[in-house]
C-alpha cells in the first residue's frame, strides 16, 4: 500500500482576497480526511481525481469513483470518506450562495426568487469533470489574472446552471452596449481592470457580457484585454523602448507574463520582434 502523504502535502487551500465569494480545495490523500456528517451555508462542488470513496448526501449515500462530480446545495448534510483506508484524491470549490443567487438572477430566473438548489448529487459527465479541473487549474494558478479567473468562474457556473438547473433564457442585449465594453478595454487596456469594471462600463451583466462579448468579437473579454496590451507593446517596442519597461507599460503582471502573451500572439519573442530592421525610408530619415 502507499504510504500517507505528510498533513502539509495532502491539503492545499486556495483563495484570494479579490475573488472572495470562491476558495478551493485540493486533498492528495483523502485517507487522511474523514468527515463527520456536516452541512455549508455555501454551494459546494467538487470532483474526484483519484481511487473511490463514499458520498453520503441527504438520507441517500453513493460509491464515487475518479472522474465522479460531486454538488452540495447549501444546508445539506454530506459527508464523503475512503473506502476501507483506500486511498483517493479529490478537489472542492466553494461558492457564497448570494454570489450563486445573482447569478441565477442574471441568467433568468425571478429576482424574487431566492437560490434554487440543484437536484443533481452527482454526475459521471466526462465535460463537466474536465471543466470544473480545468477551473481550479486556472484559479489556483499564480500567473493568472484576476480578470481571467472571474470570467473563467462565471462561464463555468453559468454553463453548469443552463446544463443542470436550467432557467428561461434572458433578454437579448443591444449591441450598442457590448461595443460599449470594447472600447473601455481598449482605453483602458493598460490598467488592471476588473469584470466589475467592463460589467459598469457597459451596464451589463457578468454573465451575458462574457457569452454576448466572445460571440460578437470572438474571444472573451479577457482575451479581447491581453490582445489590446500585446498591441500597445508592439508600438512602444517598435519605438525602441526597453523589454522591462513596456511589459509594465503595458499592464503584465511581470515580464515573464508579457513574453508568453507576446510569443502566443505574434509566434516571436518582443526581442526578436524588437530586433526588426528599420525601413529604408526611417533610415533615410534618420540619416539626413
Amino acid at each position: 500500500m502507499k504510504p500517507a502523504l505528510p498533513t502539509d502535502q495532502a491539503h492545499r487551500f486556495w483563495r484570494d482576497p479579490a475573488l472572495p465569494f470562491i476558495e478551493a480545495r485540493s486533498i492528495a490523500d483523502g485517507r487522511q480526511v474523514c468527515y463527520s456528517r456536516h452541512a455549508h451555508d455555501q454551494f459546494s462542488i467538487g470532483c474526484i481525481t483519484a481511487g473511490h470513496s463514499t458520498y453520503l448526501s441527504g438520507q441517500s449515500q453513493w460509491r464515487v469513483d475518479a472522474g465522479t462530480v460531486v454538488l452540495m446545495n447549501p444546508g445539506v448534510v454530506h459527508a464523503c470518506n475512503p473506502i476501507d483506508d483506500q486511498p483517493w484524491a479529490y478537489r472542492m470549490l466553494y461558492v457564497d450562495t448570494p454570489w450563486l443567487t445573482r447569478l441565477q438572477h442574471e441568467l433568468g430566473f425571478s429576482p424574487e426568487q431566492e437560490f434554487r438548489p440543484f437536484d443533481t448529487t452527482h454526475s459521471h459527465d466526462p465535460q463537466l469533470f474536465a471543466e470544473l479541473e480545468q477551473l481550479y487549474q486556472v484559479l489556483v494558478d499564480e500567473q493568472a489574472e484576476i480578470l481571467h479567473k472571474h470570467s473563467c468562474t462565471v462561464v463555468f457556473f453559468s454553463d453548469l446552471q443552463q446544463h443542470l438547473n436550467p432557467a428561461q433564457p434572458a433578454p437579448r442585449i443591444s449591441n450598442d452596449k457590448l461595443q460599449r465594453a470594447a472600447l473601455y478595454i481598449r482605453q483602458h487596456c493598460t490598467a488592471p481592470l476588473t469584470l466589475e469594471d467592463i460589467c459598469q462600463a457597459a451596464q451589463l451583466s457578468a454573465s451575458y457580457l462574457i457569452r454576448a462579448f466572445k460571440q460578437q468579437f470572438g474571444m472573451p473579454p479577457h482575451a479581447y484585454l491581453i490582445n489590446q496590451r500585446v498591441q500597445f507593446a508592439q508600438a512602444r517596442l517598435r519605438n525602441g523602448a526597453p523589454i522591462a519597461e513596456v511589459a509594465l507599460e503595458a499592464g503584465f503582471a511581470d515580464q515573464a507574463h508579457f513574453q508568453r502573451a507576446f510569443k502566443q500572439h505574434l509566434a516571436a519573442t518582443p526581442g526578436q520582434y524588437r530586433r526588426q530592421p528599420r525601413t529604408a525610408s526611417l533610415k533615410a530619415a534618420s540619416d539626413s
